[in-house]
């Protein structure tokens, strides 16, 4: 599995198509996020991202991502 750090650029496929972004927090441990419990683990983190353009913040597993240069 691949893993991410804080700064990386990475996309992902949200309802309104291809976004991309660049994570801003790593959680490796369970979150609430949005209202929800986010399950997290040091094996299994969750990644924050912060949307290239709007404001808007995801939070997605690594399956979810895609790295970018």
């Amino acid at each position: 599995m691949t893993t991410f750090s804080v700064g990386d650029h990475v996309s992902w496929n949200s309802e309104a198509g291809r976004v991309s972004g660049v994570i801003t927090r790593v959680h490796t441990s369970d979150t609430e996020y949005k209202g929800h419990m986010r399950r997290c683990t040091p094996d299994d983190p969750q990644y924050e991202i912060q949307s290239d353009t709007t404001d808007h913040v995801a939070m997605h597993k690594g399956a979810a991502l895609t790295k970018l240069r």
